[in-house]
C-alpha cells in the first residue's frame, strides 16, 4: 500500500503519517528525514545535498527525485510506504510516473489558512529535548518554560506568522495543484489512478486518524 498525504504546513500531515506507519507496518518517508539521512550517510548524494545546503541554497527537484526513488527502492518499501512531504510540485508527481512507482491512495488532510496560522504561530519549542507547547492547546505549566527543566522555550523562525504566511503562499503555488493532479489522474491513466480523498484536518488527531483508517480499511 503506498500513500501519498497532502495538506498545508501544519494540517498535521506529520502526526497522520507516524500513526498510519506504525498501523500498517509501513515506512514513513519525509524528505526532510532523508535528506539528513544521506547527508549522514557519506554517500555521493549525500555529499552533494550537504554542499547544498551548507551553501543555503534549496535542495532541486531533480535531486529529491533521486533520492526519493532510490529510498523507495530498499527492501523495507517491499509492502509499500508513506509518502509525507512529496512529491511537492507537478513535476516530483510525474517522476514518481516514470519511475513505475503507483500510489493506491491520496489523502488530502485539508484545513484553513486561518487555522494553519493559529495552530503554528502558537507554538513554542524547548531546544534541548524539542518537546513542543501550543500556547492555547498544550500550554506550559509557567508561560515560556519547560514543564521538566524550567528552561526557556523559543519559538522557531518557521512558526512566526509571516513565515507561515509564506509557506502558504508557497503551498498555494506549487503544491495545491497537485489535488486537481491526482482528482484528475483517471483521466489519463485508469488503471493506475490512485483512490483520491478530502479529509477535514480541523477535527481532533483522533478523529482524522479514525476517518483516514475507515477509507484504508474499507470500514464505512
Amino acid at each position: 500500500m503506498r500513500i501519498i498525504l497532502l495538506g498545508s504546513p501544519g494540517a498535521g500531515k506529520g502526526t497522520q503519517a507516524k500513526l498510519l506507519s506504525q498501523r500498517f507496518n509501513i515506512p514513513q518517508i519525509a524528505t526532510g528525514d532523508m535528506l539528513r539521512t544521506a547527508i549522514k550517510g557519506a554517500t555521493p548524494l549525500g555529499q552533494q545535498v550537504k554542499e547544498i545546503m551548507d551553501a543555503g541554497r534549496l535542495v532541486s527537484d531533480e535531486l529529491i527525485i533521486k533520492l526519493v526513488k532510490a529510498r523507495l527502492h530498499e527492501p523495507d518499501c517491499a509492502n509499500g510506504c508513506l509518502l509525507d512531504g512529496f512529491p511537492r510540485t507537478v513535476a516530483q508527481a510525474d517522476a514518481l510516473i516514470q519511475d513505475g512507482v503507483h500510489i493506491d491512495y491520496v489523502i488530502q488532510i485539508a484545513v484553513d489558512d486561518q487555522e494553519v496560522i493559529n495552530r503554528l504561530n502558537g507554538r513554542w519549542t524547548h531546544p534541548g529535548s524539542g518537546r513542543v507547547y501550543h500556547t492555547v492547546f498544550h500550554p506550559p505549566k509557567v508561560p515560556g518554560k519547560d514543564d521538566l527543566t524550567g528552561e526557556p522555550l523559543i519559538q522557531r523562525p518557521d512558526d512566526h506568522e509571516d513565515t507561515i504566511r509564506q509557506r502558504l503562499a508557497v503551498y498555494h503555488s506549487q503544491t495545491e495543484p497537485l489535488i486537481s493532479y491526482y482528482k484528475n489522474f483517471k483521466d489519463k491513466d485508469v488503471a493506475h489512478a490512485p483512490k483520491y480523498v478530502r479529509v477535514d484536518g480541523s477535527e481532533s488527531v483522533e478523529e482524522v486518524q479514525k476517518r483516514i483508517l475507515s477509507i484504508l480499511t474499507g470500514n464505512k
